[in-house]
This record gives C-alpha cells, sequence and structure tokens, in this order.
C-alpha cells in the first residue's frame, strides 16, 4: 500500500542529495516472520549524506492484514532542525492511522515561530487529517507540534488527500533544510546532540510498535531492531540503570 510513497520518498532524496548507504546492524535489515497465518516481512533502509546524519524509512508487509511505514530523518547535527517523523499504519484496509510531523527539538517560542510556525498552512490545506486525536503513549507537549497530521481514516483517502501531504511536508522540509544557517559554535552544536538523543531515549521507552514487532518478529529480534536501528541512541531501561 505504501510503495508510492516509497518511491516517492526515495526519488525526492536522491534528487537532492548525494547519498551514501548508512549500515544496518547485521539481521535488522530484512526479516520474515514465521508467525500466524499472515507471515510479515519488515525490510528498512538508512542512508546519510552532509546535511542529514540518519535517513531511515521501514516497510512491513502482511499482506491485506497489515501495511506500514515508519520514517524519521535526523538533520546534521550542525543544523537545529526539527525531526521529520512519519508514521503510517493500515490494518486490514479498514483501520488507517496516520501520523506526520515536523518533531520540534524545543519547545521555546523562537524555536516554535522559526520552524513550526510555517507549518500552519499545510495544516490548515489538509483538516480532515487534522482530527487532534488523543495520544495514548506520547505527551503531545514533547517532541511534537501543534500542526501535526494525526488522523484515522479511509484507504482512499491515504491513496489521495495523505500523499498530496506527504509531498508537501518533504517539499517544505527541503525548504527548510535548504535555507537554514550551519551552527559553528560547539555549544550550540552539543545542544542539538544532547536533544536527539534525548529524543531517541524518550522514543525508545515509549514506542508503541515495539509490541507490534515482537507479535510478528518476536521479543529478541525487536529489542535489537527498536534499540540498534530505530533509536540506536537511547540505552534499554536495564542496561541504563546498571550504569548509574
Amino acid at each position: 500500500m505504501y510503495t508510492t510513497f516509497i518511491q516517492h520518498l526515495e526519488q525526492s532524496l536522491f534528487q537532492r542529495f548525494n547519498l551514501q548507504s548508512r549500515p544496518i546492524p547485521t539481521g535488522l535489515e530484512y526479516k520474515v516472520s514465521d508467525r500466524g497465518k499472515n507471515p510479515a516481512t519488515i525490510r528498512s533502509w538508512c542512508y546519510q549524506c552532509p546535511e542529514l546524519r540518519k535517513i531511515r524509512y521501514t516497510n512491513i508487509d502482511a499482506g491485506v492484514s497489515a501495511q506500514i511505514l515508519n520514517s524519521v530523518i535526523y538533520p546534521s547535527y550542525q543544523y537545529d532542525l526539527p525531526l521529520l517523523g512519519i508514521d503510517f499504519l493500515s490494518f486490514g484496509q479498514v483501520k488507517n492511522l496516520i501520523v506526520m510531523d515536523f518533531q520540534p527539538l524545543f519547545q521555546d517560542e523562537a524555536y516554535l515561530e522559526k520552524y513550526i510556525y510555517p507549518l500552519k498552512a499545510l495544516h490548515d490545506k489538509y483538516p480532515e487529517l487534522a482530527q487532534n486525536l488523543e495520544m495514548k503513549f506520547y505527551d503531545a507537549n514533547q517532541y511534537f507540534s501543534k500542526y501535526l497530521l494525526f488522523a484515522k481514516t479511509d484507504a482512499e483517502t491515504v491513496k489521495t488527500r495523505v500523499f498530496e501531504a506527504f509531498q508537501d511536508y518533504l517539499n517544505l522540509y527541503w525548504q527548510m533544510l535548504n535555507s537554514a544557517q550551519p551552527l559553528t559554535d560547539a555549544v550550540d552544536i552539543q545542544r542539538i546532540v544532547k536533544a536527539q538523543k534525548d529524543y531517541d531515549q524518550y522514543s525508545a521507552e515509549r514506542d508503541p510498535a515495539s509490541g507490534l514487532f515482537s507479535s510478528y518478529f518476536g521479543h529478541e529480534w525487536s529489542e535489537r531492531f527498536l534499540y540498534e536501528f530505530l533509536f540506536e541512541d537511547a540505552v534499554p531501561l536495564a542496561a541504563g540503570a546498571a550504569k548509574k
């Protein structure tokens, strides 16, 4: 279901950036589930370039029972841009959940005015995709903007309006990156390093997809996928406690 989205993302990336493959830990780039009636395949891609330190996207194909696309784009540390986060989940072609946002690293007014308020026009363009749903696993005021697209919708809307919004959000993000001024002060850069690491820790501890991964691919593989690839700068809770 999300093949067209992946193709557009790749075309958009390769046209604009001098991409290099970024290593994915062995065994995590591809796996086929041997569980249940509908075997699932999970495949991931990861790239980097001078402007973007990590571009990752993952597709789960479980036939008619589930289709999932997840992606996060991390700017290089000399840029204070938000992360671009995408989560599209379709189950049985009936239940479709979409999340797309410029995920702010900071919540101060100057930062939001610079990077989040420009999203308002796009947010207003897609009112049916901005449903103000309740967030069950995350604090909506942390690493999310008030202009995120968050909706439950139908398969036809995914193919049309969601795809249009996907293109628009990508284009605006590229525009912001193109006009961004690189940071040069070591203190400022270290602040971005910490903010991105904090994002990984926060996300790894709360990501509800870990349960879904486990149901298809087993707990051990899913924990590796979560901490070694999706949020590689996060420390598992047990390990973090041991270090203290």
